[in-house]
């Protein structure tokens, strides 16, 4: 069986199981979601999957819906009271166990980026980190696990992002998908849970 095959066969197993075994807590975060402010449950938002297909990610929704930036600052003040606590502890990047059973993502591997974003990559580099699917988490996602904090304290958060914070994680996230195997994924998700469960 192909390294492919056995990673996919991975996503579907522990994805199926996480969505079942988390049950309990998603129907907490969602009511607590639609209860905490005016909106939708969850947040769909167009991002570049593999081979520069586009698809909808899944998030438990933690802002107010109104107009804002597409990055998130610091203590942005669109964040709601249920939405810093899921921010917090990660909970909500739970729903996208579901874009991982479908098949838009995999459970490691470079994080989604928004077109406008991946229309700045390097050709060499986009061809790299678009040949495998996006993940949940990746290199890059440990790495910058503060990117807000980080941005909050950029003179220009936006040019922060295009020109130094971007270029890092698209570095680390080609570094991944050349040498990516499922032992390095399982360490990933290991050292993932280690970041959360340390806050």
């Amino acid at each position: 069986m192909s390294g492919g095959l056995v990673k996919r066969g991975f996503d579907i197993v522990c994805a199926a199981l996480g969505l079942v075994l988390l049950a309990p807590t998603l129907l907490f975060a969602a009511v607590w979601v639609r209860l905490d402010s005016p909106g939708p449950v969850l947040f769909r938002q167009t991002r570049v999957g593999r081979f520069g297909v586009p698809f909808t990610i899944h998030k438990f929704r933690t802002m107010r819906v109104e107009p804002g930036a597409a990055i998130t600052v610091g203590e942005d003040p669109r964040i709601t009271r249920s939405g810093r606590f899921l921010r917090q502890t990660k909970l909500d990047e739970l729903p996208q166990l579901w874009d991982v059973l479908r098949g838009a993502m995999s459970l490691v591997g470079p994080r989604p980026e928004l077109p406008h974003y991946v229309a700045l990559y390097p050709a060499d580099l986009r061809e790299r980190v678009l040949a495998v699917r996006p993940g949940i988490t990746d290199p890059a996602s440990l790495a910058f696990s503060h990117e807000a904090e980080l941005l909050a304290a950029a003179a220009d958060p936006e040019r922060e992002y295009r020109e130094v914070i971007l270029p890092a994680k698209l570095r680390l996230s080609a570094e991944y998908a050349a040498r990516a195997n499922l032992a390095t994924d399982l360490r990933l998700i290991l050292a993932t849970l280690g970041r959360v469960v340390r806050g």
